[in-house]
């Protein structure tokens, strides 16, 4: 689906959600296995948790030529307020990928929407904290930008070991959704 040049990923949600950390494991796993250069930036507010906070992430087969992007091709949102600042940065006909316990899909028929319910998810698996890797395999199973093998090393090497397991079952869950999602939520 993005086999074009250039990608460009924006994960976006508050503080304590592991927004910074998906855009890096996801970034780590595109560079070390499956050959992308990649550019990471983050941004978050001045509060340890709970302020707002995104990251970007920009994936290319060929040299990358300016760290910063003025539009994203796809969006990853875990909270409204990181939704509401960040979904004009989306490219029409894009991919916006929202928590439905946590946003309000927006009126956008211009946009491929897809529902991810991370934060119930991740509560199930008794680690709400997990949530983000709930994403991190949806996106992963969306986009085959890297393989689910890949991504799963990529997160041993990131995750604490007495919080691997429960990720990486986070991860498999968000692969199983996006697997059974339909394509894209109509409007």
């Amino acid at each position: 689906m993005f086999d074009k040049k250039i990608t460009t990923i924006q994960f976006s949600g508050f503080g304590g959600q592991g927004i910074v950390l998906s855009s890096v494991i996801f970034g780590t796993a595109a560079v070390t296995r499956a050959g992308y250069n990649a550019v990471q930036t983050s941004s978050y507010g001045s509060e340890a948790r709970g302020g707002q906070c995104q990251a970007e992430l920009i994936l290319s087969k060929s040299p990358i030529h300016s760290p910063l992007s003025d539009e994203v091709d796809i969006l990853i949102s875990m909270s409204q307020m990181a939704l509401n600042q960040y979904i004009q940065r989306l490219k029409p006909g894009k991919m916006l990928i929202i928590d439905p316990d946590m946003v309000q899909r927006p009126e956008r028929p211009d946009l491929d929407i897809y529902l991810a319910s991370a934060t119930t998810t991740a509560i199930g698996l008794g680690l709400r904290i997990s949530a983000n890797m709930v994403m991190l395999g949806f996106l992963q199973q969306l986009t085959n930008l890297v393989t689910q093998d890949d991504l799963f090393a990529t997160i041993r090497e990131h995750v604490p070991s007495k919080f691997l397991d429960v990720n990486l079952e986070a991860a498999r869950r968000g692969i199983l959704m996006a697997q059974q999602a339909e394509i894209p939520v109509e409007n």
